[in-house]
Order: C-alpha cells, then structure tokens, then sequence
C-alpha cells in the first residue's frame, strides 16, 4: 500500500490476527489505506467483482475445502485481474513434523500437491497460470533467519514469535525438516479471472 498508492483489504478468520494487523498498520501509519475485516475466506463479506487483484500468503493451508476458497476469490475479483498464491504445498514424501506455523497437528494441516494445486484453480476458472518452486528463497530466508538466531539477536518484530509464543522454534524446525526432507515444498502460483468473465 505505502510503495504503490493502492488501498489493500484483508480478511482473515481470527479476531487475535486481525487485531494485531490492524495494530501492525496504525504503527506503519497505513491505516487510511489497509483495512482488515474478520471473516471466513469461503464465504467472504464482500460484493461480486470488488478487487483489482488478491494475494493469498500461506492460507489455503487451513482450509479442507480448496475449490470452495478458489470460487470465492475468483467470485470477488473483477474480469482479467490477477491472483497471486504463495503456499507450501504438499511435497513427494511424507513425515511432516507437528506443529508447524499454519497447523498445530496433521488433522488441521489441508496441504496440496502443486499439481492438485494448479489443477484446482483452472476448475474454478482461472487462466494464464504458472506455477514456480520458490524453495531456493525459502532456503535463503532459512538460512538468515538461523543466521540471526546463532549471532543471539532477537527476531523481528513482525516474526512467528508473534502468533505461535512458545511453539514458534519448535514449528519452524518441523518446516525446515519439512523442507529438507520434501516433505513440503514452497510455491508461488500466478493465474488470472478472464477479461469478460
């Protein structure tokens, strides 16, 4: 919002977190142009075609029924605007480790392949995708991160620390086992609602 002059509505499902990113953009000083509404992303509180675009970081994890969330966003989303999912999505081998940042235990984590992915958002409409493996990025902010921890500095004040308190070590090193043994792998994916749609 602040680099580009855009207006940016988000949605999340929990109170605590739209509270603390409410709190988070009153200290950036962004508060005339982020909103945060509480609400369920399967049946969101906003008219047909409202946004220009959505940026979905790390949701669709939480969520069971993936086509349900897909139909929604593209419900949302006006003709030929653009979608963009960052995920870790479900990875060739199994063995993840609980708890992780987004799940607290298997019951609770909705991972996907990247193809089922992809699969799932042309089900619902959407065109012109592409899928890209971002686990060299992960990796690097991997490697900071425990950087940083080694040297004995304190994490960011925008951290897992923030959400997760006591279990925030123990999660990020089931996803960096996660990773290291493929169980799960990071994607982004680009994909657009037609023009006339």
């Amino acid at each position: 919002a602040d680099r580009f002059g855009c207006r940016v509505t988000g949605i999340d499902l929990t109170a605590e977190f739209c509270d603390l990113a409410r709190h988070l953009t009153r200290l950036l000083g962004l508060e005339d142009r982020v909103v945060f509404e509480q609400g369920d992303a399967l049946a969101m509180p906003f008219e047909d075609a409202r946004f220009d675009g959505a940026y979905s970081m790390n949701v669709s994890m939480n969520i069971a029924d993936k086509a349900a969330f897909y139909r929604e966003i593209y419900r949302v989303l006006r003709p030929g605007a653009w979608l963009l999912l960052s995920e870790l999505a479900r990875g060739p081998n199994d063995g993840l480790g609980y708890p992780t940042p987004w799940a607290r235990t298997a019951e609770s984590s909705f991972l996907e392949t990247p193809p089922a992915t992809a699969k799932g958002l042309e089900a619902c409409g959407f065109t012109q995708l592409t899928l890209r493996d971002t686990a060299k990025e992960f990796r690097a902010f991997g490697v900071r991160s425990r950087a940083m921890v080694e040297r004995g500095e304190k994490p960011p004040h925008c951290s897992v620390q923030l959400v997760h308190g006591d279990q925030a070590a123990e999660a990020m090193a089931n996803t960096a086992r996660g990773l290291a043994d493929a169980c799960i792998v990071p994607i982004e994916i680009y994909c657009r609602k037609p023009n006339g749609a």
